[in-house]
């Protein structure tokens, strides 16, 4: 018997430019994913961009969520940032906020929040921090997008305390550990460069819902949603292939 896999869809970190200062190449990648994490000014972008790119996800029927971030635009929300658990739920709470009010004003909505970068990777690692952003995400009504592990049953806890709905994602392009948990950026083998590898690990977790960890070991991972990077031609060209395959299971 065949286990079936359902449809991954992917998402893509949008909007991240502001001012004069340009990031990624949203126009040329929009087409190809089914949810774009907007940015909400803390780690990139401004409200002229978040604008933009809820017009862009609307002339493509993208699903838009909100990508709120720590305070950090010197060190693009990568940093870790000392809050207490109330300030966590408040800062997410004032990006999301923010990005509801645009998409109302172009009658659009948000669908999920997903938290980037630093304030993501901390969520992951500390309960305190995840059940903050939850409760933010309680009020919202949407679903939470969180890393999905080998063993998701603590979050799912404390998700299913205050009925938030969690979508799980996985990384097309990043290295995993055994536990489900990604190799750390600051690891030189961290991310996969070769159009190959990101290909090969996205079409592994669609087909089987499993990933090779870095020793080389099969873990189950499965997911709702697939993240994908597309920051120059070669990436678009290899998350248009992805998308197409997907498109066609």
């Amino acid at each position: 018997m065949t286990l079936e896999i359902a449809k991954l869809k992917l998402n893509c970190d949008m909007g991240e430019s502001f001012g004069q200062w340009n990031m990624g190449q949203d126009e040329h990648i929009m087409p190809y994913v089914h949810m774009a994490n907007i940015a909400c000014g803390f780690h990139a972008s401004d409200p002229d961009m978040m604008a933009k790119t809820i017009q862009l996800a609307q002339q493509h029927n993208v699903s838009i969520g909100a990508h709120p971030s720590y305070q950090d635009l010197l060190g693009f929300g990568r940093r870790s940032i000392t809050h207490t658990p109330e300030q966590i739920s408040h800062l997410v709470c004032y990006q999301v906020g923010a990005l509801q009010n645009l998409a109302s004003f172009y009658d659009a909505q948000i669908d999920y929040i997903k938290p980037h970068g630093a304030l993501y990777n901390d969520m992951m690692d500390n309960l305190e921090i995840f059940e903050a952003i939850v409760q933010a995400a309680m009020p919202t009504g949407l679903p939470l997008m969180v890393l999905a592990k080998a063993d998701n049953t603590e979050y799912l806890d404390i998700a299913d305390e205050y009925n938030v709905p969690l979508l799980f994602e996985a990384f097309a392009d990043r290295s995993y550990k055994d536990d489900g948990s990604l190799v750390s950026r600051q690891s030189p083998n961290a991310l996969h460069r070769k159009s190959e590898d990101i290909f090969y690990q996205a079409m592994q977790l669609a087909n089987f819902g499993t990933v090779t960890t870095v020793k080389g070991n099969t873990i189950e991972i499965q997911a709702d949603t697939l993240c994908v990077h597309g920051d120059n031609e070669e990436s678009i060209a290899t998350i248009k292939r992805i998308f197409t395959a997907l498109n066609n299971k």
